[in-house]
């Protein structure tokens, strides 16, 4: 059985938005949301009463906005406007997204400043918990005004048009509706442009990025610092006086973990009187790139939860001064940004998790046996999976490249800037499975590179990590087909089996608040 979440619109936490995406919850709003969602409807109604023109109301769109509209087609505007607008292509977002999106739209006209009735609430809320996902093409939106044509195709299921998803079968919304006991909803005076407008999809993308990008992190902590016994690394670099004087709260936090994970190392205590002077950056850098990683993690983390609980539709309704007010809360700039800075910061976990894995398999660099086999020449060893870690290390730089300075105006040039926020957000679940990827290959390597040290122990910590892959993927004697063993570890990675309980402490989509 589904655990409750209750939310109060305007207060979704990081993590119960992980925990939607990861499923297994009933949605229940909370709070005085009905009243004012109410108050918000009578507003637009008052208004068309009194025969002003509102943009959106009884309006055209766009560049359309000089046309009035009559009354006795107001609610045909918002279904034309629905039909019209259901333009994307490529494959259909993927049911986890879907929810969310179902759920972030919800809390946003829950807030009580788009003039819907509370019954538009009810069924997306409705809609999320019985598993009706209304298939939503991957591409179309530019992120202004809104995810238009992605959240048009979310309406039309509302409205008892077009296809859904229901326990991964595809099949017509009308059909889907009835079955779960739900009636389609006929559009009122602006209601289809609220559902239209809006960037709950680009949130939904750059939400699974964020939480991707911090399981990553965590992983690539781990990984790193077993990277450091199986190469027989200092820890002095983690001197906790060296980056207090510098200052970054990032690189400070990455280097007290990483103290943590290596504390109690016999394989570290048997060489602190060695000749070697200094590590590789990627061993003793770890703190600072890490660091400015998690600095730029976290920040796209406010960002993101800001956005997750914003009204970003337009008009907007303020029903205690009985105006409706045009601005452009819709223009998901936030968004791209954030998930430009997520790029940057996933790539670079990946680039410095592949760096480490280059030094293992060199037997200059490491002081273990080439390409981290016993017997090298008969075996080519971890050869291979480092040019694969390279492989998804270079994707990830073209991936990387920011989405947010790219604008083509649309709409005849009403709407000439534009935040390309939906792509931003969602190129950023390919960089995410590459650097997953690349770290598990780096946990592989580094595993191998601890056998080569027995009897000696690495520490506790790093010893959970590894006795977790050793109890699915033997030591590696001989050459074999690594392909699974990587998956098998990324797997890990994502169920957070190698989550060591230290970094948890990290984001608060992984802790409690």
């Amino acid at each position: 059985m589904n655990r409750v979440l209750t939310i109060e619109p305007g207060n979704l936490s990081l993590r119960a938005a992980r925990a939607i995406l990861s499923g297994g919850v009933t949605i229940d709003l909370s709070g005085e949301w009905r009243a004012k969602v109410e108050a918000s409807a009578k507003t637009v109604s008052d208004i068309i009463e009194t025969g002003d023109v509102v943009y959106g109301v009884n309006t055209g769109f766009g560049i359309l906005a000089r046309n009035t509209i009559p009354d006795e087609q107001l609610r045909e505007l918002q279904v034309r406007l629905v039909r019209s607008h259901q333009t994307g292509v490529g494959k259909p977002l993927p049911d986890e997204i879907v929810r969310l999106i179902l759920v972030l739209k919800a809390c946003s006209l829950a807030r009580g400043y788009s003039g819907v009735r509370p019954l538009l609430v009810e069924t997306l809320v409705a809609m999320a918990n019985r598993g009706i996902y209304p298939c939503i093409p991957e591409k179309g939106s530019v992120g202004a005004s809104g995810d238009l044509a992605p959240l048009a195709h979310m309406a039309a299921a509302l409205i008892g048009e077009g296809k859904v998803c229901v326990d991964g079968k595809t099949m017509d919304a009308s059909s889907a509706l009835a079955d779960a006991g739900l009636s389609p909803v006929r559009l009122e005076a602006k209601e289809g442009l609220a559902l239209l407008n809006g960037t709950q999809v680009s949130t939904a993308l750059a939400l699974k990025g964020l939480f991707g990008a911090e399981d990553a992190f965590c992983a690539g902590l781990t990984s790193g610092a077993l990277s450091i016994d199986a190469m027989k690394g200092s820890d002095t670099p983690f001197d906790p006086r060296i980056h207090e004087i510098r200052g970054h709260q990032g690189q400070i936090d990455v280097a007290a973990i990483l103290r943590s994970l290596m504390d109690g190392s016999v394989i570290r205590d048997s060489h602190l009187e060695c000749d070697r002077v200094q590590d590789p950056y990627s061993l003793r850098c770890q703190p600072q790139v890490m660091g400015a990683c998690l600095d730029h993690i976290r920040h796209a983390a406010i960002t993101l939860k800001t956005e997750a609980n914003a009204v970003s539709d337009n008009p907007l309704v303020f029903s205690e001064q009985g105006e409706i007010l045009s601005g452009g809360n819709f223009h998901a700039e936030p968004v791209a940004i954030a998930a430009d800075q997520l790029a940057i910061a996933i790539a670079e976990i990946g680039a410095l998790s592949e760096r480490r894995t280059a030094l293992l398999v060199d037997p200059v660099m490491s002081g273990l046996p080439a390409f981290l086999v016993a017997n090298p020449g008969i075996n080519s060893g971890f050869m291979i999976a480092q040019v694969t870690a390279a492989a998804l290390a270079s994707e990830n730089k073209s991936l990387a490249h920011p989405a947010s300075v790219d604008s083509l105006p649309t709409s005849a040039n009403q709407e000439d800037h534009v935040s390309m926020a939906t792509y931003a957000a969602r190129r950023l679940a390919a960089m995410c499975e590459n650097t997953i990827g690349i770290i598990a290959i780096e946990f592989l390597s580094a595993c191998q590179g601890l056998e080569f040290h027995r009897p000696l122990e690495t520490s506790l910590a790093l010893a959970i990590a590894r006795n977790t892959i050793r109890s699915r993927i033997p030591a590696f004697d001989e050459d074999r087909e690594l392909a699974s063993d990587i998956e098998a570890v990324s797997t890990m990675i994502t169920t957070h089996e190698l989550l060591a309980p230290v970094v948890t402490t990290l984001f608060p989509s992984l802790g409690s608040s």
